[in-house]
């Protein structure tokens, strides 16, 4: 986990994601992403020297009517001595068997992230921590540029003024493969999506599109990333970004 350490703690330092005090909401889906923020938050209370408290939840679909299995998460909170919350909902019926949607992942992230705001205040956090990672910054940005004819991405933080909520991703340096590396490595049980669209989503074309892309032009991801951080969009530039001075 050393790497992924290093990755998050330049993240929390660069965009002030966690302060002393702070009861930080880590959104567990139960995949790696997730599971490997979850530790980092975990090991990192022990040295970085911020006082703050770790509470996961889980939003439980039940996609198919059946609710998932989040044993081996129960298991995992328990060891790290972590509180531990799983909300059982019907986002999987709504999405997939009542709405019948064609392209079900935008409501279901609207769905998904209101019920995880509601838990977070319900459970006393004042942040959220998801699991976007740094593949996942680059890929939104593409899908917003082909997708949508706009220019923009996720934050690595940002405030919900409605619910007084900052959302945080300490994971937004981290490559995925060092993630994929870090689960592996660390044993950490994935709990497999029972999503029926898993694997055919706009982001599954634009994860692929990216990758034929840097076969052919090597280098062409980490290119994205580091216009995104020079031209400081949506926050990418960090706490102390000075824009650089046009040439005359």
């Amino acid at each position: 986990m050393q790497k992924i350490l290093g990755y998050m703690r330049k993240a929390i330092q660069e965009f002030d994601l966690i302060s002393d005090g702070d009861s930080v909401a880590v959104g567990i889906s139960g995949g790696k992403d997730s599971l490997v923020l979850l530790k980092g938050l975990a090991l990192l209370q022990r040295f970085i020297g911020i006082d703050y408290k770790i509470v996961g939840i889980t939003l439980d679909p039940q996609f198919n009517g059946v609710p998932g299995d989040y044993s081996s998460v129960v298991k995992m909170c328990r060891e790290l001595g972590i509180e531990y919350h799983i909300i059982s909902t019907h986002i999987g019926e709504i999405v997939f068997d009542v709405r019948k949607e064609a392209h079900p992942c935008s409501l279901c992230a609207r769905m998904r992230r209101g019920a995880l705001h509601d838990a977070a205040k319900e459970y006393g956090c004042n942040k959220i921590a998801l699991g976007h990672h740094y593949n996942d910054a680059v890929e939104t940005f593409i899908m917003n540029l082909f997708t949508e004819g706009r220019i923009g991405c996720f934050s690595p933080k940002s405030y919900l003024s409605r619910k007084d909520l900052t959302l945080i991703r300490p994971l937004v340096f981290a490559p995925e493969k060092e993630i994929r590396k870090a689960a592996l490595k660390n044993n950490l049980n994935v709990v497999k999506s029972k999503c029926p669209a898993d694997g055919h989503t706009n982001r599954e074309k634009t994860k692929n599109f990216i990758l034929q892309m840097e076969r052919e032009d090597n280098g062409f991801t980490d290119r994205l990333f580091g216009a995104m951080r020079r031209a400081n969009i949506d926050g990418w530039g960090g706490v102390n970004y000075v824009p650089k001075e046009k040439k005359d």
